[in-house]
């Protein structure tokens, strides 16, 4: 059974419109689940028009390989958990950028493609090239990416002199091969893809082993992007309409939301992605850090939250692997019944994802409304009694406004320390994810809370209810 051509158009059209009804959801908590189910059944449509459109050969076997591996990821979403959800995001951009790679050899090879005369034969062998160039780069700078956010590869930055030297002349190569794939014979231009291929394949490797681990947030953003172009070139190559449309949806939202995380970072989008230098250190001598680290233990905290009447929670990655959102909710329960005034500070890139303290949080059915940004909150700071910090540290850490030695200087951060009070809950005095150690452990106004988070905010909400 097979489909007309304007019926398949006509599901291309309907699935384009889900996908753009889709990222609209995803703009806002509240509206998350409809827009996740939208991508759903627009993904089913698409696969569907495709699987049975004219021309389409060996269905049993697509469709038995969709089955199976619908199943393999059916398996892996259930087991993995939230505090790992960045390192699948990575994985599964690595998966589009070797499709993509795939495909292109695969439309090389096509006879097809030789049959094609002039214009536009010379326009489709570079459709390939390019789909190949940008799938290799996602392919291996996905793999690092997932590498550093499971801390199988080091967090900090890879850098060394003639770095940015080194990239413009594989790239001026890769132009070079370009040229000479399009005017070779035949599939003789093989030997020249396959070279570009893996020149390509380090210049992912090497983007992203550039980039801190203070900027992968914005790293996972963009090789989301890369992923959605990489799939719009095997559009290209293909002829699949909805492939172009739906990778230039996902390319476009991804640059996008980079750069507004780059903005909030107040880095430069192009210093990030070149990795011309992740960070906006100085490179020289850092400040000491002055003052004595003091611990409290959980009947102390509780009386502080006794006495307080404002109180500011920022959760951080920490929070994540704990699964301490649950009972971090149920205290604020407790305490707003109390009359104290309670909200959670969000930083833009907390945790290891866009929005991953968000989805958390409303995991734990954490009101919209007492969820702030950074922006919204640090105006507050001053005013407010108690800031306890909850698995964060570089989202809090002074060194980005007042030590231009520092990687993270000039990101913007939660101003936590300008509180009467700081709790900071952690398992120890170990860096943050940037590598940078933090010096509001040492401030007067600050005491450590050492401990699992999720047991610790039981026993604090025991002593709060005893």
């Amino acid at each position: 059974m097979f489909i007309e051509k304007e019926i398949q158009m006509a599901a291309y059209l309907f699935a384009s419109i889900l996908f753009i009804l889709s990222l609209g959801g995803l703009s806002s908590q509240e509206s998350a689940k409809r827009g996740v189910m939208f991508g759903i059944v627009g993904m089913i449509v698409a696969i569907i028009a495709t699987v049975l459109g004219k021309g389409v050969e060996g269905q049993v076997y697509i469709i038995s390989a969709i089955a199976i591996a619908s199943v393999i990821g059916l398996m892996l979403a259930r087991k993995v958990e939230m505090t790992a959800m960045p390192q699948l995001v990575a994985i599964l951009h690595s998966f589009v950028g070797l499709a993509a790679v795939l495909v292109g050899f695969g439309s090389y090879l096509d006879p097809h493609t030789h049959s094609l005369t002039g214009a536009a034969h010379t326009i489709h062998l570079v459709e390939v090239f390019v789909g190949i160039f940008i799938g290799a780069i996602t392919f291996t700078g996905s793999i690092i990416a997932w590498g550093k956010l499971d801390g199988k590869v080091p967090s900090k930055p890879w850098s060394f002199k003639g770095l940015q030297t080194m990239n413009l002349v594989l790239l001026i190569v890769c132009t070079i091969l370009g040229v000479l794939y399009c005017g070779a014979e035949g599939t003789s231009g093989m030997l020249y893809l396959g070279i570009m291929t893996a020149i390509a394949s380090f210049i992912g490797v090497v983007l992203v082993m550039a980039i801190g681990g203070g900027d992968m947030p914005v790293v996972v953003s963009m090789l989301n992007s890369y992923s959605g172009w990489a799939a719009a070139a095997a559009g290209f190559m293909l002829g699949n309409d909805l492939l172009i449309v739906t990778g230039a949806l996902v390319g476009s939202s991804g640059a996008i939301l980079s750069m507004h995380m780059c903005h909030a970072m107040n880095r430069s989008f192009f210093s990030v992605i070149f990795a011309s230098g992740s960070g906006n250190g100085s490179g020289g001598e850092k400040k000491a850090i002055e003052g004595e680290v003091t611990a409290l233990n959980h009947e102390e905290v509780a009386g502080l939250l006794k006495d307080a009447r404002s109180v500011v929670i920022v959760p951080g990655y920490g929070m994540a692997v704990a699964k301490a959102q649950y009972p971090i909710y149920d205290m604020v329960q407790f305490l707003r019944k109390a009359g104290k005034n309670v909200r959670f500070a969000i930083h833009p890139v907390a945790g290891r994802l866009p929005g991953h303290m968000n989805v958390l949080l409303a995991e734990a059915n954490v009101p919209y409304d007492i969820v702030m940004e950074m922006d919204e909150i640090n105006d507050d700071m001053p005013d407010t009694d108690v800031v306890m910090v909850i698995g964060a540290n570089d989202v809090v850490n002074p060194s980005a406004q007042d030590d231009p030695a520092s990687s993270i200087y000039g990101m913007p951060v939660i101003e936590a320390w300008k509180a009467e009070k700081v709790i900071i809950m952690k398992r120890s005095m170990s860096a943050g994810y940037s590598g940078e150690d933090n010096p509001l452990f040492y401030k007067p106004n600050s005491e450590m809370l050492y401990g699992d988070a999720k047991d610790s905010v039981e026993k604090i909400l025991g002593f709060l209810k005893g």
